[in-house]
């Protein structure tokens, strides 16, 4: 799966001569760019049986570095570093550290599914991307992402009351970021609600968001999807060779 192109070249491997001269020739400036050589000895042959144990990743398998993927990409339109292709290359090869330099980019992923449907041989790019993602979380690599956060927020808010409260949701995740409760964008919304909608509603999700009431006959269904987040959490530890150490 060779890749030849100069953007994914590091600028640190390339070399120029400003003043170079070849049996008579002058090949000054860019004439003289020469790639360095390098010997990649990080290789981690789990690699692409970690992410692809992980959800999202079973199909990375697929992939024939076509390059739809990073074509249609939304991100990659405005940052060119954001390269999903080239990053199924690096996981396929087992380049641990060559992917890790991207690692402050590689979440930013806006989950359009354009690349999805791009796609020719189905390998989902767009889970692959979270699905990496979650690994370099997993591993210690990076801290959690605020879409992490997010979703972990969103999760724990259901599984304790059986019911989606927006307000709970919103909190826990401006605290788990450090993001402060007076957002304008919050405000402005709170001060619409309070204009529109009857008194009585207002009344009804106040209540609500300070007692938290849980759906009739929660406390099994609760159970049981505490019992499933405990077993993927283990699955994905065994598979990643954490010693069972989950992500809590």
């Amino acid at each position: 799966m060779p890749i030849h192109e100069k953007s994914l070249i590091r600028p640190e491997n390339l070399v120029t001569h400003e003043n170079l001269t070849i049996d008579g020739v002058d090949v000054s400036g860019h004439w003289s760019t020469f790639i360095t050589s390098r010997t990649v000895t990080d290789y981690n042959e789990a690699m692409e049986e970690e992410i692809s144990a992980l959800p999202g990743g079973e199909h990375i398998n697929r992939c024939w570095q076509c390059g739809s993927c990073t074509n249609a990409c939304t991100v990659n339109a405005i940052n060119p570093e954001f390269n999903p292709r080239y990053w199924i290359y690096l996981i396929r090869l087992g380049m641990e550290e060559e992917l890790l330099r991207d690692k402050e980019i590689l979440w930013q992923c806006v989950s359009c599914n354009k690349c999805t449907y791009a796609c020719p041989r189905d390998v989902v790019p767009e889970a692959v991307m979270k699905a990496t993602a979650h690994w370099m979380e997993l591993k210690g690599h990076t801290p959690k992402s605020p879409s992490t956060h997010f979703d972990e927020s969103f999760t724990n808010s259901v599984i304790a009351t059986g019911k989606i409260e927006e307000g709970q949701v919103l909190r826990s995740f401006f605290k788990k970021t450090g993001q402060p409760l007076n957002q304008p964008w919050l405000i402005a919304l709170v001060r619409g609600l309070i204009l529109k909608f009857p008194i009585t509603l207002l009344m009804r999700m106040g209540l609500s968001a300070v007692i938290r009431p849980r759906t009739t006959g929660w406390g099994r269904t609760q159970a049981v999807l505490n019992d499933y987040v405990g077993e993927v959490e283990a699955r994905n530890s065994k598979a990643l060779g954490l010693d069972g150490k989950g992500r809590h």
